[in-house]
């Protein structure tokens, strides 16, 4: 911390947060393990109506990581964990840390083709899935087979009659498991405790060793892993702890998934590092989260725009008491002012005095690296940098500072930021840079500027990448599939302004027979789409063009279809 105060203005506004933290070595197995040992009894987690204690849960990931090490889960291995927001994929997670194995966390809905490319960039051998996508899952040809795929159900968490509703509304539905040999069930596993009675040897796994490796855009746009040690989880828990003032007895809703460093990070273990309670939300629907709300009452809740824009519109918390909210904060994508507006004016009419909050952060960091004060707002902050993490603003393409006011590329440094992005050291030395104060900067890819206080303020990016419904879109990614359908001669995808998604995928596509440019052909496209494409990356509209506009160098001029989209529909005004 020294010099810190000298070139960080923004100190002077953390009010009771403290300026520096005290991170504790070790893995995030003994995170949990050392709460576990100061708050036993108190409930670690709440699903679908069933709670744990933080004594019932270390139990389960003891028993969990002696199923793994049965399997051959070894220190420096990697595992895949396909699952919902759900007790089996915290369990596992935990269970791998114990072992000194990284989990990679991807989203269960995704296609045979991505899990294909998760594992073989893993090379990950076991792997956790839902019953409900098992077939996904199943059809992947890795260069490396899977040799064990443990397949969890919703109901093995399920009280009784929770379990017989779910069998009548989804359950029926699912496919029954076929035989596979591969296949191992995690009730047998670990809810019964059917693996071996004696514990793993102990392991010498430290805090600089890789815990979890979760799949976003890079700095380049590209999707890539992202390598994230024990102690870039551990540092970024406690900084959100200190600047949320979360602590036991708090209960935070955990509607963000576990493959997003907001969930995982955030919503999941910074609230087990406090002592609190995480309420497990497998599947987000505004009346599924505005029923937790009322039931349940939780203190803090972290969430996309999307979420609050829901909540504030469901007419069953028009009269819900929401006095329980005392602290709320909008992240990973920008918070439109209605949008903040219509939340806090609900909360406000029942009964509650929070204001939401806007923060930033990224997975190369973890989640959140900044965040709005509770004791200071701006206009259209992003917030300030959290307890030891140095944040500027560089003259873009360069590592030198740029004036305060200035718009430039935001940067930052700290105990947060990723060990690198996975088996890709061409691009982890281009995110990852040295400056001249010997300290290694994380650049971004998104701009920004910083007023005379230190307060920061998103402006766009340098990247090229989609944020629909919070969640990141790749356009090279979604292009490059288009490209492999036998009518698209040309294809250009942008995000455009959407109501509801903030931003909206569409595709601009020239056809190698024009006259085939017609509603069956969108619709052929868009579901060519939907079989290799996570849901949200898929086009909402196809718009075909007789040719794609071009700049000078003859690439595809994306900024003008963009433009031409605006002018078409001038009632749509793109956020900042």
């Amino acid at each position: 911390m020294s010099g810190l105060s000298e070139t960080s203005p923004w100190l002077r506004f953390y009010g009771d947060t403290p300026k520096t933290l005290d991170y504790p070595a070790g893995t995030l197995y003994e995170a949990v393990a050392r709460t576990a040992r100061r708050v036993p009894d108190d409930i670690a987690w709440e699903f679908q109506g069933r709670r744990s204690t933080y004594r019932e849960f270390l139990d389960e990931i003891d028993r969990a990581a002696r199923a793994f090490s049965t399997m051959g889960l070894k220190a420096h291995d990697r595992i895949l964990i396909s699952m919902p927001t759900s007790p089996p994929g915290i369990i596992a997670f935990y269970a791998a840390n114990r072992l000194g194995a990284a989990a990679a966390l991807i989203h269960p809905l995704s296609t045979t083709p991505e899990i294909t490319h998760y594992l073989d960039a893993t090379g990950a051998r076991i792997a956790v899935v839902l019953d409900a996508f098992y077939g996904a899952m199943a059809a992947a040809t890795p260069n490396v087979p899977l040799s064990t795929l443990i397949v969890a159900r919703i109901p093995d968490y399920l009280p009784p009659l929770l379990r017989f509703g779910f069998w009548l509304t989804h359950g029926r539905k699912i496919a029954k498991i076929p035989a596979d040999p591969r296949v191992r069930f995690w009730a047998s596993l670990v809810g019964r405790g059917d693996g071996p009675a004696t514990s793993p040897a102990p392991i010498s796994t430290t805090d600089e060793d890789p815990a979890a490796i979760l799949f976003s855009g890079g700095t380049t746009g590209e999707p890539k892993g992202i390598v994230l040690s024990n102690r870039n989880f551990i540092a970024e828990s406690m900084q959100v702890v200190a600047w949320g003032g979360i602590h036991k007895g708090d209960a935070m809703l955990a509607i963000l998934p576990l493959f997003h460093g907001f969930g995982l990070g955030v919503c999941v273990n910074a609230v087990l590092m406090a002592g609190g309670t995480s309420i497990l939300v497998p599947v987000f629907n505004a009346q599924g989260v505005a029923r937790l709300l009322r039931t349940r009452k939780p203190t803090v809740m972290v969430g996309v725009p999307t979420l609050y824009e829901a909540l504030a519109r469901d007419p069953s918390l028009h009269k819900a008491d929401l006095s329980c909210l005392r602290a709320c904060f909008s992240g990973a994508d920008t918070l439109p002012r209605p949008v903040k507006e219509r939340f806090e004016q609900l909360v406000a009419r029942n009964g509650g005095r929070v204001r939401l909050l806007e923060g930033y952060g990224l997975t190369e960091a973890v989640s959140a690296i900044m965040a709005t004060p509770l004791n200071e707002y701006r206009e259209g902050s992003i917030g300030l940098p959290f307890p030891d993490t140095r944040a500027m603003i560089c003259t873009t393409g360069t590592v030198l500072e740029a004036t305060a006011g200035h718009e430039g590329e935001i940067c930052v440094s700290g105990p947060a930021v990723m060990l690198g992005y996975l088996d890709d050291p061409a691009a982890t030395a281009e995110a990852l840079r040295t400056h001249a104060d010997g300290r290694v900067w994380l650049h971004t890819g998104d701009l920004g500027r910083m007023d005379e206080d230190g307060f920061f303020y998103f402006t766009g990016r340098l990247k090229r990448m989609i944020k629909s419904s919070g969640f990141n879109v790749y356009p090279a990614q979604v292009e490059a599939v288009l490209y492999q359908n036998p009518l698209v001669a040309e294809a250009c995808v942008v995000g455009v302004p959407d109501e509801a998604q903030v931003e909206r995928v569409k595709a601009c596509v020239v056809l190698k027979a024009p006259a085939l440019a017609n509603r069956e052909t969108e619709e052929a496209l868009i579901a060519w789409c939907r079989e290799r494409l996570i849901k949200w990356s898929c086009p909402r509209e196809v718009e075909f063009l007789a040719e794609l506009p071009k700049t000078r160098i003859g690439k595809i001029d994306y900024r003008a279809l963009v433009a031409a989209h605006a002018a078409k529909h001038p009632e749509k005004r793109a956020n900042a």
